[in-house]
């Protein structure tokens, strides 16, 4: 089976294998994959591109992979009809073979390959029904896992080629900073360095290894030209959002009157929240092989987005689409850093300078430090309380460039309801960063949610029940998160509970975190209790694992996540300065998932 989306852990090789298994009726282990070239036949129907991002990787193949499967079973049972001079009725597929129920006659899928492939295929097809499912639905074993473990799965650092070159970027640490000037003499002198480039992004060291191309880029003596982002820190950066705040700006939702409501009553509570600036921080750090004759390109990367990587080699070398070739390997992590085609420009202009394949690699603090980043943004909110304490008006103004002003969703039964984004962007590089604005957006809201219910003095899973009325999705993962975590129940001292509900790409969830706070104010999540509905689920096990891997991520996010902007640059530089939550600060994480029978949501 030829996958058409990006494995960066999260499944979809083993996922979108049983789609087409389930309805072709074999098992998932007689399944080989393999990454799909660039090719119109591959776009994401929900993107409009062939790319991964968004949740849509099963969303999008949900009917069509199952469809396929389903004709391919058809055309099968066909051939052995024919083959064996019978009615197709007496004949059915079981585990890659067809058997012919009367006489007990068994072909393998393999033999009827080629008189299938003759037949027409049908012009419409049944599929299953879910209490048909033999696999969907099931915690199968995941295709993609066994080779990772003993190491024969290829991501794109192991990739090599003959007389292969490696190279690395010295790149101005201010945004938008360029070459002044460059002296390369040392750099040309050191052991095992071919070349010196001058590029768009910087200043390319290519050498026979990785270290050498390192110990060439230390001894490189620069002077960057200022870009226009040469003064740019956090501080002005907190100043500019916070007077964006009181800007006239786009209204995106305005249900009765707010403004009236928020004038007539008599207690008003306001609060604002802030986000920073966060990093993608994969483990697999960004590289790219690149290799430029004089009529092909061939590329080898980890990338969310082919076709993007794609028009970027046909942009530096002028070749045609048929001139260039993306392989995709898998990736270690992306979370949507690896849709941008910045590392692949690197390498495609690199090889076609010195005419041999390249891996341009960057170190850790090259990803840190040139990232395109989860932007920041500030949220301000007011809201009005009635006299049973629940809000009769809901304003809320956020700030942020335009990927901070996505994701916004509140699910609260609320009269008057004012939404407000105002767009602004400082000049740092942003991009898609998991769930991209529902990250910050959830957090804000759900927050004052809390506010609010503090202040009527009312539990804050009763509090939020009694506003979602009209969001039974919300409210059945609410109730099942609490119930699952013993809502309420005693805890020890120096322990607390908070709760959050969110519906964001067609998944509602619901999670419970108790933290500890140690008498020296440390900070510790105990335990996090996740209920999840993301409609019919292909296997429960992949589907718990991204939701623990999610929490991990949120954690290190909320607990140590930021980047800090001085003089126009990064301050951090690896993990010590922007640390990842580790196995031993890791909660107890327990998944729970809403049995449903919904298709996936578009």
């Amino acid at each position: 089976m030829i996958i058409d989306r990006s494995e960066m852990g999260q499944g979809v090789a083993t996922s979108l294998a049983t789609l087409v298994a389930e309805e072709l009726e074999i098992g998932l282990h007689q399944v080989q994959v393999e990454f799909a070239p660039v090719a119109k036949e591959y776009v994401n129907a929900l993107l409009g591109e062939q790319m991964t991002g968004g949740s849509t990787s099963v969303r999008s193949a949900w009917t069509s992979l199952r469809q396929a499967g389903a004709v391919a079973r058809e055309m099968l049972l066909a051939a052995a009809a024919k083959t064996w001079g019978v009615r197709r009725r007496e004949c059915v597929a079981r585990q890659g073979q067809v058997l012919h129920v009367p006489s007990g006659r068994e072909l393998g899928f393999g033999a009827l390959v080629e008189t299938a492939a003759s037949l027409p295929p049908p012009s419409s097809v049944k599929l299953k029904t879910a209490d048909e499912f033999r696999l969907i639905g099931r915690p199968l074993h995941r295709l993609e896992v066994p080779g990772m473990v003993v190491g024969r799965v290829q991501y794109g650092i192991d990739v090599t080629l003959p007389q292969m070159l490696y190279a690395v970027v010295l790149r101005c640490p201010e945004f938008g900073g360029r070459v002044s000037s460059c002296d390369s003499s040392a750099a040309n002198e050191s052991s095992g360095v071919h070349v010196v480039l001058e590029m768009e992004s910087g200043i390319a060291v290519v050498a026979d290894s990785v270290p050498a191309a390192l110990r060439g880029r230390d001894k490189l003596h620069v002077q960057w030209q200022a870009g226009p982002n040469a003064k740019l820190d956090s501080a002005r950066i907190r100043e500019q959002l916070l007077a964006a705040l009181e800007r006239r700006a786009t209204v995106a939702r305005d249900e009765g009157d707010a403004s009236r409501a928020l004038k007539r009553s008599a207690r008003v509570l306001e609060a604002v929240y802030e986000t920073p600036y966060l990093a993608h921080a994969a483990m697999e750090p960004l590289n790219c092989i690149a290799q430029v004759t004089s009529d092909r390109c061939d590329v080898w990367v980890g990338t969310q987005a082919q076709q993007g990587a794609r028009a970027k080699a046909m942009e530096i070398t002028g070749f045609k689409p048929d001139q260039v070739r993306v392989h995709t390997t898998y990736l270690g992590g992306g979370f949507g850093r690896r849709l941008e085609q910045d590392f692949i420009a690197e390498a495609v202009w690199v090889a076609k300078a010195v005419g041999r394949p390249v891996q341009v690699l960057w170190t850790r603090s090259d990803d840190l430090q040139h990232d395109w980043y989860r932007p920041a943004n500030i949220a301000a909110f007011k809201a009005a309380l009635g006299a049973n304490a629940l809000p009769t008006a809901w304003s809320q103004r956020v700030a942020g460039p335009p990927l901070a002003l996505d994701g916004i969703d509140v699910p609260y039964a609320i009269a008057n309801l004012h939404q407000v984004n105002i767009e602004t962007d400082p000049g740092v590089p942003t991009g898609p960063w998991r769930s991209v604005g529902a990250s910050q957006n959830a957090f804000a809201i759900e927050c004052f949610v809390d506010e609010l219910a503090w202040e009527a003095q009312r539990d804050p899973v009763d509090y939020r029940c009694a506003l979602l009325a009209k969001s039974p999705r919300h409210r059945a993962v609410l109730e099942l998160a609490a119930a699952k975590s013993g809502w309420g129940s005693p805890l020890p001292q120096g322990h607390g509970r908070g709760i959050a509900v969110y519906q964001s790409f067609g998944s509602w969830v619901a999670e419970v975190a108790e933290v500890s706070v140690s008498p020296d104010r440390a900070i510790r999540v105990q335990r996090v209790v996740c209920a999840v509905d993301c409609g019919s689920v292909v296997n429960p096990d992949i589907v718990a694992s991204q939701i623990e891997g999610a929490v991990i991520f949120g954690l290190s996010a909320a607990l140590y996540g930021r980047i800090t902007i001085r003089d126009g640059a990064v301050e951090q530089k690896s993990f010590e300065d922007y640390p990842i939550l580790t196995l031993r600060d890791s909660p107890e994480i327990e998944v729970h998932i809403v049995p449903s029978r919904r298709p996936q949501a578009v």
